[in-house]
C-alpha cells in the first residue's frame, strides 16, 4: 500500500472542491495506524488526522509532528479530560450533556474547544443527535463557555439506495446551511468515509473521514 501515492491522489482529486466549489478539508482517519504510518501521510500533505479512541490519540500524540488532531469516535464524558486543550477539533459531540461536560473541563483550563455537532440520520444503534433534535440542541450547546461550534457530523448509514442516501446528505446541507447563517464560526461539514465520500461531496460535504482510502485494510493485530 502506496500511503504517499494515496495521499497525492486523493488531494490532487479534492483539490477542484466540492459540488459548489467550496474547499475540502480531508482528514486521515488513523485507528489502528503507527506512528510511522501516519507521519508518511503528514509528510505526503494531510493536514489533518483523526483518532478514533481515546487511548490511541494519547498513545500517538508525541509522535506525530506537523498535523491538526482531530477525535472522531464515540466520545464518553469520563474520558473527554484528556482531549481538552490538546484536540484541534471533536467531531463527535452527540447530546447535549457531553457538550456540557466539555465547557465545564475546557472553562477549566481556560481554552475554548472547537467541536462538531454529531447528527444521527436515523441509526437507533448509533449515537448522535437525532436530526429532528438537532437545531434544538444547537440552541442549548451554542451559548455554552468553553466550546466554539464548527459545523456538523454525520456517518450515512449502509444503504443500497443511493437516493436516499444523497437525500439524507441533502437534510444535513440544508441544516449546515441553516446554522452558518447563524453563526460564522459554522464552517465544517464533516460527512463522507473512504465508501461514500464522492456521494457526499456530490451533495455539499466538505470535510471527508478517510482510512482505509489512505493506508489500505485495517490491521486489528
Amino acid at each position: 500500500m502506496n500511503i504517499e501515492e494515496n495521499v497525492r491522489r486523493l488531494l490532487e482529486e479534492i483539490g477542484g472542491g466540492n459540488c459548489y466549489g467550496e474547499k475540502v478539508f480531508l482528514v486521515a482517519a488513523t485507528k489502528t495506524r503507527t506512528p510511522e504510518e501516519i507521519g508518511r501521510a503528514v509528510r505526503a500533505g494531510i493536514a489533518m488526522i483523526g483518532e478514533n479512541k481515546v487511548q490511541e490519540f494519547r498513545d500517538k500524540y508525541d509522535a506525530i509532528e506537523g498535523a491538526e488532531r482531530h477525535f472522531i469516535g464515540n466520545l464518553q464524558t469520563n474520558k473527554i479530560k484528556y482531549l481538552i486543550g490538546k484536540c484541534d477539533l471533536i467531531h463527535s459531540v452527540g447530546s447535549v450533556r457531553l457538550a456540557a461536560e466539555i465547557s465545564r473541563l475546557a472553562q477549566q483550563k481556560s481554552v475554548v474547544q472547537d467541536i462538531l455537532l454529531e447528527i444521527n440520520l436515523g441509526e437507533e444503534n448509533k449515537g448522535g443527535i437525532p436530526f429532528a433534535e438537532a437545531e434544538q440542541a444547537y440552541g442549548e450547546i451554542a451559548p455554552l463557555a468553553g466550546t466554539r461550534i464548527r459545523g456538523l457530523m454525520a456517518m450515512l448509514p449502509e444503504h443500497g439506495d443511493e437516493d436516499f442516501l444523497k437525500s439524507l446528505c441533502r437534510k444535513m446541507r440544508s441544516l449546515f446551511e441553516t446554522l452558518r447563517e447563524r453563526n460564522a464560526d459554522v464552517a465544517f461539514l464533516s460527512m463522507g468515509m473512504s465508501g461514500d465520500y464522492k456521494l457526499c461531496l456530490g451533495q455539499g460535504s466538505n470535510m471527508i473521514r478517510i482510512g482505509t482510502g489512505i493506508f489500505g485494510e485495517r490491521n486489528y493485530r
